[in-house]
């Protein structure tokens, strides 16, 4: 049996290994490494997968929320609304604005924001929400989206974990994670459901204005070369990864299918499970699991990892102290207690091995190894 690992990335690329190759011996030569002739098709074709007017690639899913915020024309001392529990990067770049974060608990069982806490901290200085499609399927977008034109904000989507995942609304439209707010972000870091072989992001957006400021941002703040309209910085996927990614793309599809499986391996394993909570779908949202995440119930973390740690079982803790928690961020007056949820999520949580190339032996030893901790 091959070693079990989080995620495979070996053996998916094996499968697809021919065409890689030639992808990334097309551009070794053309010799076009930046800003090459695929990073425009690879634009264009996620734009066409994701039914959205524009995509605009950059250098990761962290500067993908930065030149969002840019473009929107933030201001230090605005209020951005976020999640208490989710990875950092959200938080860290409206710190880096000099915006303030304003933090709203989370829905305990689907680790989304809880979007009936966000409508009581809006103020006059608040202007975004950021959902954060937490673990591969999406936030209340109906709802978040109600609240966004009540009160004339921005929504600006992290979908760096839920790339492919679809939203139903109640009149049965649907859209993709991170093309419902004005802009969505999204990161292609290797181990992503749409990963490449190094750092990558995007923006996505439907506002033609907003896509041609993102790309000037990403470039320096340049229409043209050496003609510099606004503040920029420098982000750019590099053409390697934008046709490694080209490649990857034509088979999102088949990997969001091998994920399901693994994850419904889970489900019927662990339903019913007295110290194992299985992670809640949205009724709204498809869920392509980046992350399969279950709440442990009256059991000691640690020795539950150590122990499938003994039989060659990786897992992984996403997110063991919640944002408002961090050190970083404690000059923003946050403290225990105050987003419950979050708190008490960053104690039961664990993530199982689950990627596009796990067998059935390998879900086998993993289901045995859990049931044997309890018995």
């Amino acid at each position: 049996m091959k070693k079990i690992q989080m995620v495979d990335l070996r053996s998916q690329y094996e499968k697809i290994k021919e065409e890689v190759d030639a992808a990334m011996q097309e551009v070794i030569d053309q010799t076009a490494f930046i800003n090459g002739p695929q990073v425009r098709l690879f634009a264009d074709e996620l734009k066409q997968y994701l039914n959205c007017k524009y995509v605009i690639p950059c250098g990761n899913g962290t500067d993908a929320l930065q030149i969002a915020m840019m473009a929107l024309d933030f201001k230090p001392g605005d209020e951005v609304i976020v999640p208490a529990f989710t990875y950092i990067a959200a938080v860290e770049v409206i710190a880096l604005l000099g915006l303030k974060p304003v933090f709203v608990d989370v829905d305990p069982d689907t680790f989304q924001i809880d979007a009936s806490q966000i409508e009581p901290v809006i103020s006059d200085k608040t202007v975004a929400i950021v959902p954060v499609h937490l673990f591969g399927q999406c936030s209340d977008m109906e709802s978040i989206l109600k609240i966004e034109k009540k009160h004339t904000l921005k929504v600006i989507e992290d979908a760096a974990q839920s790339i492919g995942s679809v939203y139903t609304f109640s009149d049965g439209n649907q859209a993709f994670s991170g093309t419902m707010g004005e802009i969505g972000t999204t990161s292609f870091f290797p181990s992503k459901n749409l990963g490449c072989f190094g750092d990558g992001g995007a923006m996505f957006t439907n506002d033609h204005d907003l896509a041609e400021k993102m790309r000037m941002i990403s470039t320096h703040g340049q229409k043209k070369k050496y003609h510099h309209h606004s503040l920029g910085v420098n982000s750019r996927l590099d053409t390697i990864q934008a046709a490694m990614l080209r490649v990857k793309l034509r088979y999102l599809e088949q990997y969001q299918k091998a994920r399901n499986e693994v994850a419904s391996a889970y489900d019927l394993a662990f339903e019913n499970h007295p110290h194992i909570s299985i992670p809640k779908r949205d009724s709204n949202s498809t869920h392509v699991f980046h992350q399969y995440t279950v709440k442990l119930n009256g059991v000691n973390r640690e020795n539950f990892s150590k122990h499938l740690a003994s039989f060659g079982i990786p897992t992984m803790v996403y997110y063991p102290v919640p944002v408002h928690l961090q050190v970083a961020y404690q000059n923003h007056g946050f403290q225990e207690g105050d987003f419950p949820v979050a708190e008490k999520l960053s104690h039961e949580v664990i993530s199982l091995p689950i990627h596009t190339e796990m067998d059935p032996g390998q879900l086998e030893l993993i289901i045995n190894t859990i049931n044997s901790f309890f018995q």
